[in-house]
């Protein structure tokens, strides 16, 4: 079992706390992370009512079966790169009732990386049903795998609170 510090859980309530004022529902696809954003939504209590579901895609195999990356994005820019990123962040607003996904794709290490696309390289995108597609990239260094993934956390927390703010206002009450 993961043990989330309380200041991730701090973000995590912000982010589902905000997800809920707006009425909306969440969804994820993580590659890099294997369900670790999933898994810290789950850790708070009541996020069934904002946390829509989550896809553990790691293999290209599961990108294009589960979330429709196409085999031609894959082959040319790789599982890792914004393209991806995107498609799959996409593929969860096609495969869920979510109104904003995120997607996580990377090289946590410690090995895989390479010239081009190093140790600790991260990919995101957030898709939201009423707005665009925003996608980020982070190069988080080789700073070991499970730090990795959780700064990809954060960071993938980060960019769904941008998404909302930026697409959907609060809710009038």
């Amino acid at each position: 079992m993961y043990e989330f510090d309380r200041e991730t859980i701090m973000v995590v309530k912000d982010v589902l706390d905000a997800a809920r004022e707006r009425g909306l529902m969440i969804a994820t696809a993580e590659s890099c992370t294997g369900g670790l954003v999933a898994t810290a939504f789950t850790e708070v209590p009541g996020s069934s009512t904002v946390f829509e579901r989550g896809f553990v895609t790691y293999s290209n195999e599961a990108k294009m079966e589960l979330l429709g990356v196409s085999a031609d994005t894959l082959a040319v820019h790789g599982a890792v790169s914004e393209q991806t990123a995107r498609e799959m962040a996409e593929g969860v607003l096609k495969h869920s009732r979510a109104d904003i996904t995120v997607a996580i794709t990377g090289i946590a290490g410690p090995g895989g990386g390479s010239d081009e696309k190093p140790v600790g390289l991260v990919h995101f995108a957030c898709a939201a049903r009423d707005g665009e597609t925003i996608a980020l990239m982070k190069l988080f260094g080789d700073i070991g795998r499970a730090e990795v993934r959780f700064q990809a956390l954060h960071a993938a927390l980060d960019l769904l609170r941008m998404q909302m703010e930026e697409n959907y206002p609060p809710a009038v009450v």
